[in-house]
């Protein structure tokens, strides 16, 4: 079995797919009314995380070429949350309202406009979309109305050196989700009352695939009389038996339609946070288990980090690959500090602590 496995391995090496970028998110409510959004964040190569608080009254600048214009334009709420190198381009976070965006790669499928004349005076680069968003916006209602009063248009990210294919999912403190997506040059706007989201294909289409999985259920397949023979199910979980395992986009979207769909609702916030933490687990990728290319090299796609937003109470929390122990940032706090704005994710500080029990043993 393993020789077998081995070739299996060596085989996929020599025809690598592109780097798969395998994000998942979901979002929970508790009774107490606390909503929360969370993700998990994968990537080939390692990225230069931060996280970033700005604050209200930020002046933020388009990330376009050398004298070509674009919107500038200052926030009106501040915002924490994780960002790609040292900027203000966040790929998950929250504002000080409780609206809480996230960005997820979507190759294949994003498309964008050139930037001409007529689109100049309000041009972003795709990873400053989710900025934007939550620098001017406070509910869902509001992104509803205003979601295109901006363009997106082919720009490259400098540090990555690509224009990023990217969808956003927002949700707001009330509960309420829609997935914003750049295809055909346009944006277009779904309603995502699950609050789940993956990757490509379209979210159009995640939707319609789940009507392959009505079979499935929580509840456990009773036994079956054939010919007086009874056949009882090898254990626990037979209903979710055709759950697909797999890490693609359609697999992962299934499965986090139907784990945070099926999670009994807990009392508290922190509960509820505990929760969506214990959910996004399932969505862990081990380290060598997806492989792509990146720059002829082999890039294992792997979960660098995993977050959720606690839209009721404002905070965001967050563990990484390198420490699991989970790290909170109050929103609030952070947008007050004097300074400080930034805290980059280093490994050699941030590193998984171990709690010695030794000496408990009665």
């Amino acid at each position: 079995m393993f020789r077998s496995l081995t070739a299996l391995v060596l085989a996929g090496s020599l025809a690598l797919a592109p780097v798969a970028n395998a994000c998942t998110g979901i979002k929970l409510t508790a009774k107490d009314g606390t909503e929360v959004a969370g993700r998990t964040l994968e990537f080939g190569t390692l990225v230069d995380w931060y996280v970033t608080a700005v604050p209200s009254g930020t002046q933020i600048k388009p990330e376009l070429p050398a004298d070509s214009g674009g919107l500038t334009y200052e926030t009106k709420y501040g915002i924490t949350g994780m960002t790609a190198y040292d900027t203000t381009n966040f790929v998950d976070a929250i504002n000080e309202e409780g609206l809480y965006v996230g960005l997820f790669y979507f190759p294949g499928y994003a498309s964008y406009p050139d930037l001409g004349d007529d689109n100049r005076a309000k041009a972003l680069a795709p990873q400053q979309y989710a900025t934007w968003l939550l620098a001017n916006f406070a509910t869902i209602d509001e992104v509803k109305a205003h979601f295109d009063d901006i363009v997106l248009v082919a720009a490259e990210f400098e540090q990555m050196g690509e224009v990023i294919p990217m969808h956003v999912r927002v949700v707001d403190k009330t509960g309420n989700a829609i997935v914003i997506e750049p295809t055909d040059k346009t944006l277009k706007i779904f309603d995502a009352p699950l609050g789940v989201i993956t990757n490509s294909p379209t979210y159009d289409w995640h939707m319609t695939n789940l009507s392959n999985f009505v079979n499935l259920s929580t509840v456990n397949v009773p036994p079956v009389k054939l010919d007086g023979v009874e056949l009882q199910a090898a254990g626990q979980g037979a209903g979710m038996h055709g759950l697909p395992g797999d890490f693609t986009p359609p697999s992962r979207f299934v499965r986090a339609a139907v784990f945070s769909q099926s999670a009994i609702p807990v009392e508290t916030g922190a509960e509820v946070l505990e929760q969506a933490f214990h959910i996004l687990n399932n969505f862990d990728i081990p380290y060598g288990a997806v492989r792509g290319e990146e720059s002829g090299k082999v890039a294992p796609d792997y979960t660098q980090w995993t977050a959720v937003a606690d839209l009721t109470n404002g905070t965001w929390t967050v563990k990484t690959y390198d420490a699991q122990n989970l790290r909170v940032v109050d929103v609030k706090a952070a947008l007050a500090a004097a300074d400080g704005k930034v805290v980059h994710i280093d490994s050699k500080k941030w590193s998984q602590s171990f709690e010695d029990i030794s000496s408990e043993f009665k």
